[in-house]
């Protein structure tokens, strides 16, 4: 062990005893950690770098953007709009699948997908 280690863990030993970890913020709470055993390990260390300084990689872009659009259309707005997300969120999901994620929700496909376009009607105004 080196020097600075050494004075390193008597400092962290000190604090300890005198009791200045104790009321620290998230104490005794469980660390946040980010999964990225998806990236691989050659760019783990741009994107958290990308990350902090608020970017995201376009697949996390992605999932953000369907989930925030999604959340919109559980609320109530109109017709129009509803219509306009839903292709959004489908060239979002079209996007996914291009990039090799099997598992989209919602497809031209799905029967689900069916019932719920069949149900928005648009009003002309």
């Amino acid at each position: 062990m080196n020097i600075i280690a050494a004075i390193a863990e008597q400092r962290i030993s000190e604090a300890t005893e005198k009791g200045e970890f104790r009321e620290l913020p998230g104490a005794g709470k469980p660390l946040e950690l980010d999964d990225d055993s998806m990236v691989p390990p050659d760019l783990r260390m741009a994107y958290k770098v990308l990350r902090n300084a608020g970017y995201l990689p376009p697949e996390a872009q992605d999932i953000k953007d369907a989930t925030t659009i999604i959340e919109m259309l559980q609320g109530n707005v109109d017709e129009q709009t509803r219509y306009r997300q839903m292709q959004k969120l489908q060239a979002i999901f079209f996007r996914m699948r291009e990039r090799g994620h099997a598992a989209v929700v919602m497809d031209m496909e799905n029967e689900y997908y069916e019932k719920v376009v069949n149900r928005i009607t648009i009003s002309k105004r």
